[in-house]
């Protein structure tokens, strides 16, 4: 593979016009394609397998005409002190709100809070519901202009008005943050590189990869039914692989240039050997994001499938456009070691000790350190990310609803005011659908059912069931008596299919639980089951390409092993901020609750695929070290003489990059660059620059043992560059290893 892609490289320098123009011509091509693309229509979130969607397909197809999907409203009105909402009025303004409500061509039903029970039983709120006939995100700016200009009438006429439901969705926006982000990582490699060019050459082609990337999902968002946060997951970590990757391959080209080597020549090389762990890092990322897939969540999936192509398109350009554009900037992009007249450069600068030599760096003194010292290093990394993991023994599962929304939005003070009124039960209603389709008399079936659920615990309110036209099947709204999250309401729902079961068994009569609340408790079981599957199907696949890359059984195993403390100790601190609520101001968080369910399934896969990047481009050149003669521990100085630097800067651009999305309005999307930011952090610092040296030294020259049938079946992809080498450069490094 390093002949192939040294090849490539020199081929992408040398051809730098074709390749530029090339790259140019498909983010014009992925743009032209978003501006004329339709808007994205709604975003469908099924479950496929699950009971709640089962019952929610059931509904669409002996309830038609229904909009069982369309956004729904409720408008909650709380009467001034002193008064009630049965004050004639207080009714008389309602009675014109909701006749104002009425008029919209979407609107498919409004109720009357005097006339379908929406008073509550002190009289001072009461609720209308808004049920529209498409989606919250198909629903035109007018109905909602028009939902939020009634309500306004009604706060004039002296009425506290706030409007609850999806109708009122609004696009995620992540804020300056994001922005900040961007300018740390330019910061970061300025320091890096010393040099503005350089510097700049990773940031344009990880912009140019991105805007191809986010361009072609809009293009294609309403065809492929993507969402807003798909686009959103792309660019976040579209934008720190494609720095990384460009810093790894323009770094090596300077390093290659320190060497005396010709420009055409250090890209080329450059290309070959950093390019091969840009290609095997890539791949990493793209098996975890890919992976997503096994879950069975169609919206989980495509967030993967988009990010993963997102990141394929930063691997190509790393591969190609780098080397085109260092063609262009000719002399320019200095050697290693060497700063442009504008940051103070423009002679040499070399630290020498007593025998003349150059002095080490910091990153090969810490190697040295963690060398002379590997079980104080280790047992103390251990410890302080076990410590760090600490809080995830509190995990708590959820997917956010109008509860988690922070408290100055309009949504959230309509949820206190229901749960105010009518109990915190009442803004997570479980729909139970019976079908009665083989039963001899479906009334009694409704009737029995009923009843059933009535006598169960934690249950509020039972309505009658509602029949459809066919009779054949009906509907039952149940109100239990706590908040749609908490565990009393998952055990509710369990209980109300324990008892759909015994009805069956006597009736033939299937009973369905769903709704938002019923959906979600689905949701995080689906995804608990799947756990476990995907962290063996993933770590598996990527566990066999290490074996590819490192020829090595132990350095993989050592790698997988590191990247479990790292997700368990992001978990940790994911735990700590957004459900327990420390450091919550500094991060936003208004609202602490269970955290995400989708979180620690998604965590697995992208910080797998990340962690990977750090263990690929460390351990490739104390690898490449170890093959050309130098002693494991010689070897582990080296990988950290010439990596150190370069992962610390990957790893703070990254953490700048995720940190950015903090910033975001939505909240899943804020805990997911949140949970990123920390888990880069312990993998790059913790477990890479740390526990891996310390385990590496430990075991010596075991640490590269691969048994010999295993060696022989295996194909050579040569990350060090290997074939690359020539008579000059094996003399030199005979030279070196004398040397030390």
């Amino acid at each position: 593979m390093a002949t192939f892609l040294y090849r490539l490289g020199r081929f992408a320098f040398r051809r730098r016009h074709f390749v530029a123009l090339f790259w140019v011509a498909l983010l014009t091509l992925a743009g032209v394609g978003a501006a004329g693309a339709p808007a994205a229509g709604t975003t469908s979130f099924s479950i496929p397998g699950t009971e709640a969607q089962k019952a929610f397909d059931l509904l669409e197809e002996r309830f038609p005409g229904a909009s069982a999907d369309g956004a729904t409203a409720r408008v909650v009105f709380k009467a001034p002190a002193g008064e009630k909402m049965t004050d004639a009025e207080n009714k008389a303004t309602v009675t014109e709100t909701v006749k104002e409500l009425s008029d919209g061509s979407e609107v498919a039903a409004v109720t009357n809070p005097y006339q379908g029970g929406g008073v509550s039983q002190d009289g001072t709120i009461a609720y209308a519901s808004v049920s529209y006939k498409v989606s919250g995100m198909e629903l035109a700016d007018s109905s909602r202009d028009a939902l939020e200009g009634a309500a306004e009438d009604a706060r004039d006429a002296g009425l506290t008005v706030e409007i609850g439901g999806d109708a009122l969705q609004a696009m995620p926006h992540t804020g300056a943050a994001e922005i900040i982000g961007i300018g740390i990582a330019a910061v970061v490699l300025v320091i890096t590189f010393g040099s503005l060019l350089a510097a700049g050459l990773p940031l344009l082609t990880a912009i140019i990869g991105v805007g191809i990337g986010v361009a072609s999902i809009t293009a294609l968002a309403s065809t492929l039914d993507l969402g807003s946060t798909t686009s959103t997951l792309a660019t976040m970590i579209g934008l720190a692989v494609g720095i990384d990757y460009a810093l790894f391959v323009v770094s090596r080209y300077r390093a290659e240039l320190a060497e005396g080597r010709e420009r055409e020549e250090a890209a080329g090389r450059a290309v070959g050997t950093a390019g091969s762990a840009v290609v095997f890092a890539g791949l990493t990322v793209v098996i975890a994001l890919v992976g997503l897939s096994v879950v069975n969540i169609p919206m989980l999936t495509k967030m993967g499938i988009a990010a993963a192509g997102t990141v394929a398109i930063a691997v190509l350009i790393a591969l190609t456009m780098i080397p085109a554009l260092l063609g262009y900037a000719g002399r320019r992009v200095r050697p290693a070691g060497r700063k442009s007249k504008l940051l103070g450069g423009g002679r040499e600068k070399h630290k020498e000790g007593e025998d003349g030599e150059q002095r080490p760096n910091m990153g090969t003194r810490w190697a040295r350190f963690v060398v002379r010292r590997p079980v104080a290093v280790l047992l103390l990394g251990v410890v302080g990310l076990g410590a760090a993991a600490v809080p995830a023994s509190s995990l708590e599962l959820g997917l956010p609803d109008d509860g988690s929304q922070p408290t100055s939005t309009t949504q959230r003070r309509a949820y206190d005011l229901l749960s105010e009124g009518f109990g915190p039960g009442f803004n997570g209603p479980l729909m139970v659908v019976v079908d009665a389709k083989d039963s001899d008399d479906p009334q009694t079936v409704f009737r029995q059912t009923g009843e059933d659920i009535k006598a169960l615990d934690n249950v509020v309110t039972v309505t009658p069931a509602q029949p459809n036209k066919a009779g054949d099947t009906a509907t039952i709204t149940v109100i239990p008596d706590a908040k749609p999250s908490s565990v009393t309401t998952e055990e509710l729902v369990h209980d109300i299919r324990d008892a759909g079961a015994d009805i069956k068994a006597g009736s033939d009569a299937e009973v369905l639980v769903t709704g938002a609340t019923a959906m979600n408790i689905d949701v995080s079981q689906k995804l608990n089951d799947a756990l476990v599957p995907y962290l063996i199907l993933v770590v598996g696949l990527a566990f066999l390409l290490l074996i590819v890359v490192f020829r090595s059984i132990l350095v993989p195993l050592k790698a997988a092993l590191g990247f479990l403390l790292s997700v368990l100790a992001a978990l940790g601190a994911v735990v700590a901020v957004f459900q327990w609520g420390w450091l919550s101001g500094l991060m936003g968080v208004e609202e602490t609750g269970p955290v995400m369910s989708m979180m620690p399934i998604f965590m697995v896969g992208v910080v797998f695929g990340l962690a990977m990047d750090y263990e690929v481009f460390l351990v490739t050149r104390m690898r490449e070290a170890y093959v050309h003669g130098e002693t494991p521990g010689q070897a582990v100085v080296t990988g950290f003489k010439h990596g150190a630097r370069v992962v610390t800067a990957a790893a703070v651009i990254m953490i700048a990059v995720f940190s950015g999305f903090i910033g975001s309005s939505e909240s899943m999307v804020k805990m997911i660059g949140f949970g990123l930011a920390v888990a880069v952090f312990f993998d790059a610092f913790v477990v890479r620059m740390a526990i891996v040296p310390a385990v590496l030294a430990l075991l010596g020259r075991k640490a590269w043992w691969l048994p010999k049938w295993l060696d022989r079946i295996l194909p050579n992809v040569d990350v060090e560059g290997e074939g690359l080498r020539t008579d000059d450069d094996k003399k030199d490094e005979d030279r070196e290893l004398v040397r030390v």
